[in-house]
């Protein structure tokens, strides 16, 4: 028995108009402080004039949330007492607002406990919206919470599916500026969530298909979209593409590429997208002598030439690589500035945590520690895997 979970999805030019109609009195956004410079909170609180709807402001959401961060949300959370939760940003701020909000609901758990299993009994204070302004992470859509234990230096996996968004709003107003680096990295996420949702040993028949579409979108839009950030076309379909990979990969699962750039993230803060798209044509590789069919099937739903097999799973390995290249990104961690000396001290640790990971259980060719050691390093020289 599978489950598949969804917020409901307002998506297109003018989806923000949605907040017009919402039934409330307070709203608590939880947003990072640029999306208060760039003008981003006024839209919103704009909207929610209209509904008559009051807003708390929390923009101090970090890069890489920490355990901290949304302790400290969920305090301003029971002092003002919402009844709407807004995550408004990228993925942090979104898997803050997560947080928060079960914080809030539940005030006897600490967020290490956030898990699959067992029921929250949320929505007895308030509901939750997702609002994304970057394309790649597809947290509007998911009910995945990325949290950053500061003290031992380690992302923790969390996250129930009661705590999946009521409203997910996917207006492309909302990305119109995101930068070029930023528009790379968070694009090429949404491509290994559709890579690894579509490989990993728990797709389904109901994720494969949103899994196709986001590779397929963003193969063909995210370079327009880095060069061009005012081509509107470009920018709204890698915008839907986010969410359809974070719909597949959040009901299916990620797989070995996030479990290693979640280690490589938090141990040189190292931006996630860039991260997980760097190490998905290793992990590919790896994989390519023992189950190569389905990435090679998805290079051709992706629009290439592929003869199948493990050459064709090694061919899409480096159509990845050349992407990250067209885009201005590192496909080594050499190349990414990260020097040997500082890299080799943290490699026993990302070694560790990798298979601490969850995304780990998830890979068609489980690797031993010494082989996950040997793909670490083989990314970090921009060797292909061999072995």
């Amino acid at each position: 028995m599978w489950n598949f979970v969804s917020p409901r999805i307002v998506f297109g030019e003018g989806a923000l108009d949605v907040l017009d109609e919402l039934h409330g009195k307070l709203a608590l956004v939880v947003t990072d402080t640029n999306m208060v410079r760039i003008g981003s909170v006024d839209k919103v609180k704009a909207h929610l004039a209209k509904a008559g709807i009051n807003v708390h402001v929390f923009d101090r959401v970090e890069s890489d949330p920490s355990v901290q961060t949304t302790l400290r949300g969920a305090e301003i959370a029971r002092d003002v007492q919402p009844d709407w939760i807004v995550g408004l940003g990228g993925g942090s701020p979104i898997d803050a607002a997560k947080a928060i909000w079960v914080l809030y609901e539940r005030p006897d758990i600490e967020p290490a406990a956030i898990g699959p299993f067992g029921e929250l009994g949320l929505r007895k204070k308030a509901r939750l919206i997702t609002i994304p302004t970057t394309s790649g992470t597809g947290a509007e859509a998911t009910w995945a919470i990325v949290l950053t234990d500061t003290n031992e230096k380690r992302k923790m996996g969390l996250g129930n599916m009661e705590n999946v968004a009521d409203i997910a709003i996917v207006d492309p107003e909302m990305a119109a500026g995101m930068p070029p680096r930023l528009t790379a990295d968070t694009g090429l996420d949404a491509l290994v969530h559709g890579v690894e949702g579509y490989t990993c040993s728990w797709h389904t028949d109901l994720t494969d298909g949103l899994c196709i579409q986001a590779t397929r979108l963003v193969f063909k839009y995210l370079v327009r979209a880095v060069s061009d950030g005012h081509d509107s076309e470009a920018r709204e379909r890698m915008h839907n593409a986010a969410t359809c990979g974070g719909l597949g990969f959040g009901n299916a699962m990620a797989s070995m590429a996030h479990a290693m750039g979640h280690c490589l993230g938090s141990a040189f803060h190292f931006p996630h997208g860039r991260a997980v798209s760097l190490f998905l044509p290793y992990t590919i590789e790896f994989s390519a002598p023992q189950a190569p069919e389905r990435f090679a099937e998805l290079a051709v739903y992706a629009g290439f030439p592929n003869d199948g097999g493990e050459k064709g799973a090694r061919d899409f390995a480096q159509h990845i690589r050349d992407l990250c290249r067209q885009v201005g990104n590192p496909t080594s961690i050499s190349e990414a500035g990260i020097g040997r000396k500082d890299f080799e001290g943290q490699l026993d640790k990302m070694v560790n945590d990798a298979f601490n990971d969850t995304q780990m259980v998830t890979a068609v060719r489980a690797p031993s520690v010494e082989e996950a050691r040997q793909i670490f390093l083989y990314a970090y020289e921009g060797r292909p895997v061999d072995f």
